[in-house]
């Protein structure tokens, strides 16, 4: 027998199917809407080393999915690009000196090459960069359209900046109050940004998640991320006071944003923000120096940081005091940086006998805590925390006695008679910091005027390139390299042709991937980004695999660009992704993360060369289920190997003369059977299985007869192409197997001819039997009784009941 010649099978049916774009795919209108699908992988971000074995995970579950539906009669897009600006590009070349786009050319080119080499079957024609200036044309006029609808401005406002990064960072790029790129801690920084109005959106991406096929996880994370809540604005009124000599001469008012209106008498002192604007005006002078500190030291924490519930309460008084507008009482105003300028009106009243976080700032700073809601009759509080749920109302004036819920309807109503406050809904959600003050990325393409404004690049001047630049390096002072060509910098308005400035702050690296799935749909259009007739034919994806990381990150915007493009009646769907599919992580073989510093990255580039594509992208499948975690394990690899090298050897026995016996006939179908249903539902671990099982039996014939190899063949296609396309060729035919049909199923040979009922006794197994599926109940109980084991649990007693679940159990209920 002859050893299995992966290397060079592999490299051949990769050549052949590169020659013949075998899985170039076009808007066929004969094919009806039923039978298209749109399969997405989450494209990666080019590195300079290449594929992880993360990749090829998702990768494979997409392609065998995708050459499954292809058999079964479907037309299927499934493109691959590369999300290409980015930080980690731009850090090389300031590091290298090589220019950002060399270097990310260098590193497309090993990973489309790596992608080959296991053996995708994306359609590359349709293959796009997000660095390329023909693709990110349509990054600007998309931007520019937001600018159009007023969700695109400009502002100066508290950000999250890098020092390392040395450019500014969106909330959902910080994690635990670090840089999620390079780990560095956080700071804040006042900046001028461009932001977008992402909360514009917040409730249709808040209503749009309940019609969505995702995992739940990943809808709740969004749905805490925008975090939209009812409550009550409500205005405390702030006297002028000579003898604390603050900045006010007159009384002003403080609004404030609570979710518990009916709390409002057990407010005993109020909160703002450090960033407020009052903060200066309210503040007493023999107070200054100290909220000056605190205001300083706030700055340079993260919103996460300030919010941690487990931080130590710290805060200043101001030395101000605030009336509270249900019982006129004056009750102290404190500046804390527990409390965002952003959330709200960047101020809360405190109530601390019924929040957790007002709890411990008051006992830390000794304020009063006054009771204002006790449990229902089947509740209980516990005397060393706050009571934070709803009940009773006590010590609330004439409200006292009434529930939450009605103490909230009426205290609001009576708020809004006296123009004191009204009923307000707020979101967690903050808008979008679009700008990054770095070079490798978009450049905004707005050109600012000194008579004009802000005002767009025209259309027909796009793509606003990137300039050559000797330099790279930020400068830390929150202008982009950009800032230094002055060449590039000083233009003419497009309005009225005076002397202006280009934008020189760049967009975020998550610009290109908000609507790269879009761009895939007809990638040379140079008319428009993309023709409404082929988003009609293709969208929105039907299935997209990537990981959980992205949850409120590519997801989350993505959806509110795609929103914003229906609105333009751009593209046919509210919601760019129907499914969803989180695939596990790959951990390395000491059950941890893989990562350099642990030494237990696996390159793909080793096992191909050591076993093959085929032998890869079978162990990652057959590992465990798709979406959950699990860890590789080197020596397991050796086991698809000899199932690899056992279809070889059975293709060398194949008869077209030989006789199938009808027990390996039921075999097949049964396989078939179960290798359809599995793959259809993306559990390919067991379909594997179901095929190992199958060729162990083919492999005990001295001659295979063709019937039982032929529709083999074409279920083990998806799932170990190359080898498959040989043996499909050593069968006489013509045509690849990636083209085949796949094989159908007789029920009837698929059944079981036997199953086997388990037998309880008060919910207890006890015994077991093997019957005909068709058995009826009646029968099942009459052969449940009759057993001897069951004789002997019974031990005489009459069965109270008997419970019989045909084809599986039969419990019998004794007293």
């Amino acid at each position: 027998m002859t050893k299995y010649p992966f290397a060079r099978l592999e490299e051949k049916w990769q050549k052949y199917w590169d020659e013949h774009g075998t899985f170039r795919v076009t808007e066929d209108t004969g094919i009806p809407p039923e039978k298209r699908r749109y399969i997405l992988d989450m494209f990666p971000y080019p590195s300079s080393q290449g594929l992880h074995i993360g990749h090829p995970e998702g990768y494979t579950a997409t392609d065998i999915y995708c050459r499954y539906l292809r058999a079964r009669g479907y037309n299927v897009l499934h493109p691959m690009g590369f999300d290409s600006f980015g930080l980690p590009a731009e850090n090389y070349a300031i590091k290298t000196g090589t220019h950002p786009a060399a270097t990310t050319a260098k590193n497309i080119e090993k990973f489309r090459q790596q992608l080959k080499r296991i053996g995708f079957s994306y359609d590359w024609e349709r293959e796009i960069s997000t660095s390329n200036s023909d693709y990110y044309r349509w990054t600007q006029w998309i931007f520019l359209k937001l600018f159009e609808r007023g969700l695109a401005y400009e502002a100066e406002s508290p950000i999250n900046w890098c020092p390392s990064c040395k450019t500014g960072l969106a909330n959902e790029e910080v994690k635990d109050g670090s840089c999620e790129r390079c780990g560095t801690p956080v700071t804040r920084r006042r900046i001028r940004q461009w932001i977008l109005k992402i909360t514009d959106y917040a409730d249709r991406l808040l209503e749009g998640l309940a019609g969505l096929d995702w995992p739940e996880p990943v809808k709740l994370m969004q749905r805490n991320w925008i975090g939209r809540s009812e409550g009550a604005n409500v205005l405390f009124k702030i006297p002028a006071d000579e003898n604390i000599k603050n900045e006010i001469s007159e009384s002003v008012s403080l609004e404030i944003y609570t979710t518990r209106p009916d709390t409002l008498f057990g407010a005993t002192y109020i909160v703002i923000a450090p960033e407020h604007p009052l903060v200066k005006k309210i503040t007493a002078a023999a107070q200054k120096k100290a909220v000056d500190l605190y205001v300083e030291s706030a700055a340079k924490k993260s919103d996460l940081e300030r919010t941690s519930l487990a931080k130590t309460k710290t805060g200043a008084w101001t030395g101000a005091y605030a009336i509270n507008p249900v019982n006129g009482k004056h009750i102290p105003i404190w500046v804390a940086d527990y409390v965002l300028a952003g959330y709200g009106t960047g101020a809360i009243m405190a109530v601390p006998a019924h929040d957790e976080r007002d709890w411990e700032f008051a006992k830390t700073f000794n304020l009063p805590v006054i009771e204002v809601v006790k449990p229902g009759k089947d509740m209980q509080a516990d005397g060393t925390a706050p009571f934070t749920g709803e009940g009773i109302s006590i010590n609330s004036g004439d409200f006292s006695g009434l529930a939450t819920s009605e103490v909230k309807k009426q205290i609001v109503a009576w708020l809004k008679e006296r123009s004191l406050g009204e009923a307000a809904v707020q979101y967690k959600l903050r808008d979008w910091i679009f700008s990054r003050q770095r070079y490798w990325g978009e450049p905004i393409p707005i050109v600012h005027c000194p008579k004009c404004g802000n005002v767009p690049v025209p259309e027909s001047e796009l793509p606003l390139k990137l300039p050559e630049v000797e330099s790279y390096k930020p400068s830390g002072s929150g202008e982009s390299p950009l800032a230094n060509i002055d060449e590039w910098v000083n233009t003419s308005c497009p309005r009225c042709g005076a002397p202006a400035k280009r934008e020189t702050n760049t967009m975020p690296q998550w610009a290109g991937s908000c609507w790269y799935y879009l761009r895939y749909l007809d990638p040379h259009n140079n008319k428009e980004f993309v023709s409404r007739d082929k988003a009609d034919y293709w969208a929105p994806v039907d299935l997209y695999v990537g990981g959980a990381e992205h949850a409120v990150l590519h997801l989350l915007y993505s959806r509110f660009w795609h929103k914003v493009l229906f609105d333009l009646g751009l593209v046919n769907t509210d919601e760019p992704f129907k499914k969803l599919i989180n695939q596990g992580m790959i951990l390395g073989e000491d059950n941890q993360k893989m990562s350099k510093s642990r030494g237990n990255v696996i390159n793909p580039d080793v096992i191909i060369n050591e076993s093959g594509a085929d032998a890869l992208r079978l162990y990652i499948m057959f590992m465990g289920p798709l979406e959950v975690s699990k860890p590789w394990i080197t020596s397991g690899i050796a086991g698809v190997e000899r199932f690899l090298e056992r279809l070889w050897h059975i293709g060398e026995k194949i008869s077209k003369t030989a006789k199938a016996e009808p027990l390996l006939v039921k075999l097949l179908h049964k396989t078939i059977a179960k290798v359809t249903a599995d793959t259809d539902s993306l559990k390919f671990n067991t379909a594997i299985s179901a095929m190992m099982i199958y060729s162990a039996e083919l492999s005990k014939l001295g001659d295979v007869p063709v019937e039982l190899f032929e529709p083999f063949v074409i279920m083990l296609s998806p799932y170990t192409p190359h080898l498959a396309e040989e043996l499909w060729e050593k069968l006489g035919r013509k045509e690849p197997v990636s083209c085949a049909v796949w094989p159908e199923f007789d029920n009837e040979l698929a059944s079981d001819d036997e199953v086997t009922v388990v037998v309880q006794i008060n919910g207890k197994l006890r015994d077991k039997f093997s019957v005909n599926p068709e058995t009826s109940p009646q029968e099942l109980e009459k052969r449940a009784l009759s057993l001897q084991n069951v004789q002997k649990w019974l031990n005489g007693k009459s069965p109270a009941k008997i419970i019989t679940v045909p084809g599986k159990l039969v419990n019998i209920v004794v007293k």
